[in-house]
């Protein structure tokens, strides 16, 4: 039987987030296989309302799971990482990380009462680590978090490069730069690369990528301007910004704080593990109410909006004490990811309201992208020169455009979204398989399918409201008393102005006191006919049709 080289995406290609790969090499249906990232993606309250995290089904993988020799994590975001305490159980293979990275994991697990040992911690190329038919090298790159990594996975059909989530930045501050002399030299050993599995979603950006320490000067200044209290809002993770608004902060004359378990989860990390010095030192919230406001810079989580973090604590009024007032300004160091809009435009405005200034990140003026832009993108194909190009991380049309790049510079390329196996082991990609690649949802502390209803029927009852219905019968199949009738998310009066729960209630006991024995002794048939009474009163009274739930009790001799 002819061994072969696979690619399968399970979440990461065809979407921005929750990111899993896996590679296979051997005989069709029985390759040895790696999985590279498990990250999580994030719900709304719009098409998964309650719903705390989102991450691949990886059902196809659980299957096949006796064929997994290890997993491989490329960097500490949450949409590479987040997943991994959520799944591991079901896979139980050796994972592999760099020294942040694998820190972070460590925490995630202990949390999840996994052992912390369950990461393996390696260091960078030339190391090398060898599982199955597969020969895996870290190899630094420049990214918004410290301790980036492509993968070198070679194998008997070639060289694979995936390249994680990257930038060319030649000086990122915290952590490792991007090092052409290192790509050639992966590009010149052996046969060169086969294959190059690349990072696509900057691609429709034009202008080459700016280097994080093109921030410093205009952060620097900004904040040497300000009167009142300044605060600060960026990514967690990302540990160079952290320390530029910092350094930024004391050369202004002021004390620092930063708020967030995150953020300081990620600063105590980043030190513990060497890729982070020269941190300037800051104070805890309960000293920094005590500090002139005129001397003060907060650094914050929140910068996507989110509810309960800092950002939006101190929007509602105050946190820990501390208030933003008229005079003050808050600063978004961040691109908004598309989706967030909405709840960093009620934090604007909430701050507006105070007499709080705010400044975004001004056309890219106090931001960077961690990403690589179409001509960095294009400077890699040249760089590596693969013989085939399969675009990963971005939407569909972010794919479809790497594609088009590399055809046009003569690569062999393909769009593989989740789901879709690719052969890599000839010249041409070839797709052979579609994977059935949905999504599972944490919902409190339980998994459960995107299928299997629970969110739908939350989604019906936020869009329509619920009517409960309770009837009790007796041992001769009589109603005992009038149904009674609860309503939840609907009006209490419709436009006749009679309560909505009473008229639904007198045309139920209408029913059931001409209603035959044949449906009064059939559960079914009595629920159906309820229901659609409560429906038709409903839509008569209010246009909607609720969502409705009848209990019938039998009291039995």
């Amino acid at each position: 039987m002819n061994e072969r080289l696979i690619y399968l995406p399970l979440g990461g290609a065809g979407e921005i987030g929750m990111n899993a790969y896996v590679y296979g090499y051997g005989p069709e249906g029985k390759e040895r296989l790696i999985v590279v990232d498990l990250g999580v993606t994030f719900p709304d309250m719009d098409g998964t309302p309650g719903v705390d995290l989102i991450f691949a089904d990886l059902e196809w993988l659980e299957d096949n799971a006796d064929r997994i020799e290890a997993i491989f994590i490329t960097h500490a975001h949450e949409d590479h990482i987040g997943a991994l305490p959520h799944v591991w159980g079901k896979l139980r293979k050796p994972v592999y990380a760099r020294a942040f990275t694998g820190r972070i994991g460590q925490l995630k697990l202990e949390e999840a009462g996994i052992p912390p040992e369950t990461i393996t911690i390696v260091e960078p190329r030339p190391q090398t680590i060898s599982c199955g038919p597969f020969t895996v090298q870290f190899v630094p790159v420049s990214h918004s978090i410290p301790e980036s990594s492509a993968l070198v996975i070679d194998t008997p059909a070639g060289r694979v490069v995936h390249t994680g989530d990257f930038k060319l930045d030649g000086n990122p501050i915290v952590g490792e730069p991007f090092d052409p002399k290192l790509w050639h030299e992966i590009a010149k050993e052996g046969e060169g690369v086969k294959v190059l599995v690349s990072d696509s979603t900057n691609v429709f950006s034009p202008q080459p990528g700016r280097s994080e320490a093109t921030l410093a000067e205009p952060l620097a200044e900004l904040i040497a301007s300000q009167k009142g209290m300044v605060v600060a809002t960026t990514f967690a993770s990302n540990v160079a910004r952290l320390k530029t608004l910092a350094e930024a902060g004391k050369a202004a004359g002021r004390s620092v704080c930063l708020l967030g378990r995150a953020m300081k989860r990620m600063v105590s990390t980043a030190e513990e593990t060497g890729v982070l010095t020269g941190m300037p030192g800051t104070i805890p919230a309960e000293e920094a109410v005590e500090v002139p406001r005129q001397n003060l810079m907060l650094i914050v989580t929140g910068s996507q909006g989110e509810r309960r973090a800092a950002s939006a604590q101190l929007a509602r009024g105050k946190y820990l004490g501390l208030q933003m007032k008229e005079g003050d300004t808050f600063l978004f160091s961040s691109k908004t990811i598309p989706g967030n809009e909405r709840g960093v435009i009620r934090i604007m405005n909430s701050f507006s309201e105070m007499g709080v200034d705010v400044v975004d990140d001004h056309g890219g003026l106090y931001h960077v992208s961690g990403h690589a832009n179409r001509p960095d993108l294009e400077a890699v194909h040249d760089l590596l020169r693969p013989k085939i190009l399969i675009p990963m991380h971005g939407e569909h049309r972010h794919l479809r455009e790497h594609a088009k790049i590399g055809a046009g510079k003569g690569i062999a390329s393909e769009v593989a979204t989740n789901g879709t196996m690719i052969d890599l082991t000839g010249d041409v990609p070839k797709v052979v398989e579609y994977i059935e690649a949905g999504r599972t949802y944490l919902d409190g502390s339980v998994q459960i399918g995107a299928m299997d209803g629970v969110v739908r029927d939350r989604i019906r009852m936020a869009l329509n409201g619920l009517v409960l219905v309770t009837v009790i019968l007796d041992e001769e199949d009589q109603a005992l008393g009038e149904p009674w009738v609860e309503l939840m998310g609907l009006p209490k009066v419709g436009r006749s102005g009679a309560p909505l729960a009473e008229q639904i209630e007198d045309e139920m006991t209408e029913f059931l006191d001409r209603a035959p024995v044949k449906i009064l002794s059939n559960d079914d048939k009595i629920d159906e006919a309820l229901r659609r009474i409560a429906r038709q009163v409903s839509m008569e009274e209010i246009g909607k049709k609720p969502e409705v739930i009848v209990v019938t009790s039998r009291l039995m001799e």
